[in-house]
């Protein structure tokens, strides 16, 4: 048992703080490769960086094992380059091939139809992306600058900034975990990811447990989460493959500035390959 817990107080660390780019940098060229970012989640880079920054800011308060620390800034380096790449390669909306052709298909209007407000993380232009996480980074620096002085408060700040970074970090598997679900695929979906993710967790979990160095609970609490759903992701993998998704038709597909009962056949927007009416704010020139 020692000589394991030796191996992986100096395993663990260089494989968290590598992982970050090993994981994402074989979706990275193959979108670029295919110039198409179809079946991959832009909810990911989402999660990733939001995570990554409150944690970073969680350190000053916390004093974690300087690994994860490292490791998240190796993530926010990784998802700007993950982001940029598939902003660049999105399909267009009425491309062939429907809402399988769609980052993240299926996901489009939330849970049960529902939309997300303002669109968010849903915009066609590349533009709000990088002033969503600007602006987050700037608020997030102002109230370190403002709770940093007052120590009786900035504890518990300290500790709400980490609880809400892991925690979100930890519904990372969820998008792709619905996304291929509702497509009864994991095409576009690279495996490479997915064992990185349960190898990473194998070894994350036994570390978190077995580590003399500082290892708050919530990161231990947040990574079982998380290590869970990834299991999930791995049993659909063995049970979808590459085959291709399955697409289905979506009626009174909801969309800005409409009204529910003009979704029908009176609509004006144009059919698209799928047969599917494509909104008059969506249409390509």
């Amino acid at each position: 048992m020692y000589i394991f817990t030796t191996l992986a107080a100096y395993a663990a660390p260089i494989f968290l703080i590598s992982s970050p780019i090993l994981s994402y940098v074989d979706q990275a060229i193959s979108m670029h490769r295919s110039r198409s970012s179809a079946g991959f989640s832009l909810d990911i880079p989402l999660i990733m960086l939001v995570a990554s920054i409150f944690r970073v800011f969680y350190y000053p308060g916390a004093k974690f094992d300087t690994a994860l620390l490292i490791q998240s800034f190796c993530n926010i380096f990784m998802q700007l380059i993950l982001l940029k790449i598939a902003l660049d390669h999105r399909p267009p909306p009425s491309s062939k091939g429907g809402d399988a052709a769609l980052p993240f298909a299926g996901a489009q209007d939330g849970f049960g139809g529902y939309q997300r407000p303002y669109n968010f993380w849903r915009w066609r232009s590349p533009r709000p992306y990088w002033q969503f996480l600007l602006s987050l980074f700037i608020s997030l620096t102002i109230l370190e600058l403002l709770i940093a002085p007052f120590q009786s408060v900035y504890s518990g700040y300290s500790a709400l900034i980490g609880y809400i970074g892991l925690s979100i970090e930890a519904t990372l598997p969820i998008p792709q975990l619905l996304s291929n679900a509702r497509s009864k695929s994991c095409k576009g979906f690279r495996f490479s990811i997915l064992a990185s993710w349960l190898v990473g967790d194998v070894m994350k979990m036994f570390w978190f447990f077995t580590s003399t160095t500082a290892i708050p609970w919530a990161f231990k609490l947040c990574g079982i989460f998380q290590a869970g759903c990834d299991f999930m992701i791995g049993v659909q993998y063995l049970m979808y493959g590459d085959q291709q998704p399955t697409i289905k038709t979506q009626q009174g597909w909801p969309y800005s500035g409409g009204k529910p009962h003009l979704a029908g056949p009176y609509n004006s927007g144009r059919q698209t390959p799928t047969g599917r009416r494509t909104p008059l704010t969506e249409k390509t020139i």
